[in-house]
């Protein structure tokens, strides 16, 4: 689940569409699709073309696993920052209706910016 006290998704490095869209298959609506993947050292992080979801990997063994989806409507707004010469992850926040902030922090190499087009289409239309 998302933990929603401590609120902050920490280095997570993009993965191909294709690893992001097998962990997420069995809850996908027709037509959904994957438009960026993330992970870290077992939780996952996938955006979709309508939500985020986020996968929180539980246990020692690794098979308790927990689907958490925000939609894009529940999003009020969004903050993001860039990778820079030194800081070379990008933050990423987004308000959310009822529960507050979250922040993604991701790494340099993902296509933040498309993220966020992919938000705004999905928020503003």
């Amino acid at each position: 689940m998302v933990d929603f006290k401590n609120k902050t998704f920490v280095k997570l490095s993009s993965i191909s569409n294709q690893e992001g869209e097998k962990i997420v298959k069995d809850i996908l609506i027709e037509k959904e699709e994957v438009v960026a993947s993330f992970s870290s050292m077992r939780d996952k992080l996938v955006f979709t073309d309508k939500r985020i979801i986020s996968i929180n990997v539980q246990g020692i063994t690794g098979k308790k696993v927990d689907f958490t989806s925000i939609p894009y409507s529940r999003i009020q707004a969004y903050s993001v920052e860039t990778a820079g010469t030194f800081d070379l992850d990008a933050e990423f926040d987004i308000v959310i209706s009822g529960l507050g902030t979250i922040r993604f922090e991701l790494s340099g190499s993902s296509n933040i910016k498309n993220i966020c087009r992919k938000i705004s289409e999905k928020i503003l239309n």
